[in-house]
């Protein structure tokens, strides 16, 4: 969306309270874009405003402002929403080698587990980065994203793995956009690193821990791709030589566990 004041694309527009316009953080506040309400804006504030809602457009659900939290917090509705996102992933998961080990409940449990794991460590990493900065920062399902991912479960030759996201409202800089969007991509290169490190040491269960060093390597270079809502765009936008390390890294570990995987 670009700002209403300078026409400047911003990934997190700012909503006046007052004239109702969508604004970038530099002119965010009424006086910086000339509001036409200023004047109602300058009247003394009440002791207990009511709360605001905003409206969040790429994602399927409204967010109402509550107190943030500078250490890990989980609300209800979160939890019921990471809850059915967690079967989903989990039976994505399986779905990858039910054909080869259709009647070995074992791998199909661990590469639900696995998966699942993989995908969610990605998504805490995005709250806990958010939150300490201040954030308010939940996981949401969208309506989109669990659909795709339930179709994938059945046999399709392509698997999306992308039920939900973790949502931020407040005022981040483009600094800590960035930091909260590549905690998730390099929690997913560090679990590649160790699956890769534990499959050598235990070759008896190289091939479940092949399949998390590749699950993790995809998920990290999917999500470094520098386009649209992914966190790859946020990043490259702040840091392009940041941006392009990681992403050089997630390459590598995808193209390597893929080779090993297939061999």
């Amino acid at each position: 969306m670009n700002c209403e004041k300078c026409q400047r694309e911003t990934f997190l527009p700012f909503k006046c309270f007052y004239c109702g316009g969508h604004f970038c953080s530099e002119h965010r506040l009424p006086e910086n874009h000339e509001c036409q309400r200023m004047g109602q804006a300058r009247m003394p504030k009440e002791e207990n405003p009511p709360l605001i809602v905003q409206e969040q457009k790429p994602y399927e659900h409204t967010v109402t402002f509550t107190p943030t939290y500078k250490t890990l917090h989980f609300s209800r509705k979160e939890i019921g929403h990471l809850l059915v996102g967690a079967l989903l992933v989990a039976g994505v998961g399986a779905s990858m080698v039910i054909y080869q080990f259709y009647n070995d409940y074992m791998i199909l449990a661990l590469m639900g587990l696995i998966s699942t794991t993989s995908f969610f460590l990605h998504e805490i990493a995005h709250k806990i980065v958010a939150q300490r900065e201040g954030l308010w920062a939940e996981f949401r399902l969208t309506l989109m994203g669990a659909i795709l991912t339930l179709v994938s479960i059945l046999p399709t030759f392509f698997k999306i793995i992308s039920p939900g996201a973790v949502i931020i409202s407040g005022f981040p800089d483009p600094r800590k956009l960035a930091k909260t969007s590549i905690a998730g991509p390099a929690t997913n290169i560090a679990l590649s690193l160790a699956f890769f490190a534990v499959a050598f040491m235990l070759p008896k269960h190289a091939f479940a821990l092949l399949f998390g060093a590749a699950l993790n390597a995809w998920i990290a270079f999917f999500n470094l791709i520098p386009l649209g809502m992914l966190d790859g765009f946020k990043i490259f936008v702040w840091n392009k030589r940041i941006w392009a390390v990681t992403f050089a890294l997630s390459m590598v570990l995808t193209l390597a566990s893929y080779k090993l995987v297939t061999y």
